[in-house]
This record gives C-alpha cells, structure tokens and sequence, in this order.
C-alpha cells in the first residue's frame, strides 16, 4: 500500500533508534500520536514501514471546532486500512484564553493515560525541524535563556508523566521532507484552519519565517540543538556545584557560590525546589540572584534568602498571615 522510498526508511529507522535505543532493540511498543495533519500522517507512514506491528496510534480530538471529529475519523480511517491499532481520545476543552497552552496540556495528560494504560513504553511526535526552528524564534522574542532557547529535546518526558519517554524522532527532518515521505502513500492530510490563523503566535512566527528566505530553519534548528548541549553542561557543573558548596537539610540550606551566573541560577532554582512553593520564571530568578549577589535579603517562591553574607542561607518562608495574630 505505502511506497515509502527505502532511503527515507533507513532514515527515519537511524533517527528513531537514536532515541531509543533500548526499549526499541528489546521489542517495545511505542505510542505515536497523530493528529491528521501532514506531518503525523507522515510519521505514521514511516512507522508502518519501519515498525510494523510494533506500535500503536492515538489521534486527539480536542473538540474545539466543527472539523476535529472528522480529523479523527481520517486518522481511524488510515490506520484501519493499514491494520494498525488506534484510539481516539476525546477532550472536553472550553474556548477562551490561551486555549492552546490548555489544550497541549490536557492533550498530553490524554496520551500519558492511554500509553501507560496499553503498556507503551515511550509516545513519538512528528515535530520536525521546521517546528523547531518557530519554537526558538518565538522563545528569542520573550528573551528566553539557554535552556528556553535548546526548544524542544529528541528525548524528554511526556508532562506529567516523568516515566514515560516522550521521543521525536523527525527533529532533524524539514516539512518539504515529509511531504516526500507521504507522496507516495495515498493519505490525504485533514485540513486545520487554526494552522493558519493569525491570532496565534506559532502562525505569525510561521510565516515570517516563510517570508525571510535569508533566514534558514534548519540552521535555528541546528542552533537548538547545540544550546540543548549547553544546557546539559550547565545543568552538569550545577549538580557539582550543588554536592561542593551546599549544605544543610530540610528547610534550612547554605550556600557558598562560585560557580559563575548561568550555573548559579540552575542552584538557585533546584533551592526552590527544595524549599518552596513554587517553580519560578527565569526572570524572577535572575531578579532574586541580583538581590543576593548585592547583600540583601529576599523572598521568592516560600523561600527566604539572606545574601548579607556567605554562605548564603536560604529557608522555608514562613506563610503570611491574614487578620490580627490570635491572642
């Protein structure tokens, strides 16, 4: 049925491999979440070349517009004739703000479910490079740091579900790639007009991108993935900087820094995380890393810190108090 050419296929099975290469060696099944659009159905033809009977797809209905039941239905469609399991998982989202962040959240909450209900051992995605490359535009725009700038891993974790590996294998493919992959198969993408709708920044940055031919998504691609390289580094000198110059238990923490800026905000944040209530933006980090490098005291997240003097001491804030102290 699919003529997927063999190049793409050893392609695609080096990529995946490449991110997993234990469960995929041992015979695990792998979730692949699909929407209908383009690129997923790309993914699903690659999959069924590379790895047949070797995993399973779910297709998200966020019942969001008129059409999303009939993307749903394309998607059974094209599994069925491929005898290839799938399950639809309908959401009940309501319009309104930031309706997308809502969606992505309860999307992968939806996945995390049916994957660990099945027994999968990790969900791919078909973001590609293209993807990335919007992604690290929009995060330059908001002024993100090395880790907001890395974009999106080739292997992280589904949200929400630190346990099961969340793989995109398609991360170093461009869209005109998977357009190739699918020529040949027949399948038809469904039709999203909100992947063309201005009000959403992912379109906006989309098409810029599209317009500025001086501007090459591979590259930001590329670019992504070196700074997830830094990012490891850094995450790697602020564990050692943790075990060499932090002391203390449970609500009560010193600290001695020496490490330079971009280690010390990543202790900084694993004190909150210790400490607090919260995990805070990297701005507000950076604003409390000022106060303490300038001697003073300040509270962020539940976490007090005193910078009058090194060590630094950081403990669990007491919680405000509302109406007169009782008697």
């Amino acid at each position: 049925m699919d003529r997927v050419a063999p190049h793409l296929i050893a392609r695609f099975v080096a990529d995946l491999a490449a991110v997993w290469p234990d469960d995929g060696q041992r015979g695990g099944r792998l979730g692949i979440a699909v929407s209908g659009g383009a690129d997923s159905l790309a993914l699903l033809a690659l999959a069924h070349a590379a790895l047949p009977g070797g995993f399973a797809v779910a297709t998200v209905d966020h019942g969001l517009r008129d059409g999303s039941a009939a993307d749903a239905r394309l998607v059974e469609r094209a599994c069925a004739a491929r005898s290839i399991a799938c399950s639809t998982l309908r959401l009940a989202l309501e319009p309104g703000s930031a309706v997308q962040e809502r969606a992505r959240t309860a999307r992968y909450t939806a996945l995390a479910d049916w994957a660990l209900a099945r027994g999968l051992r990790a969900i791919a995605t078909a973001h590609h490079a293209d993807d990335q490359a919007e992604t690290m535009a929009m995060r330059l725009n908001r002024g993100a740091g090395v880790r907001g700038l890395a974009g999106m891993r080739a292997r992280s974790q589904v949200p929400g579900a630190p346990q099961l590996p969340l793989l995109r294998p398609l991360l170093g493919w461009r869209r005109a790639e998977l357009a190739e992959a699918i020529a040949a198969t027949g399948l038809v993408a469904a039709n999203d007009p909100s992947n063309r709708d201005p009000r959403f920044e992912r379109v906006r940055i989309r098409h810029g991108l599209a317009a500025s031919d001086w501007l090459d998504p591979a590259g930001l691609a590329r670019s992504a993935a070196h700074l997830a390289d830094a990012d490891e580094a850094i995450a790697w000198a602020a564990t050692r900087e943790w075990a060499e110059r932090v002391e203390g238990g449970p609500g009560d923490l010193t600290w001695a820094p020496q490490a330079p800026r971009a280690v010390r905000l990543r202790v900084l944040a694993r004190i909150v995380v210790e400490l607090g209530t919260s995990e805070p933006r990297g701005a507000e980090l950076a604003r409390w890393l000022a106060a303490l490098e300038s001697g003073a005291v300040a509270t962020l997240a539940g976490v007090r810190g005193d910078g009058e003097k090194v060590p630094w001491r950081f403990v669990t804030a007491a919680p405000h108090r509302h109406g007169p102290a009782p008697s």
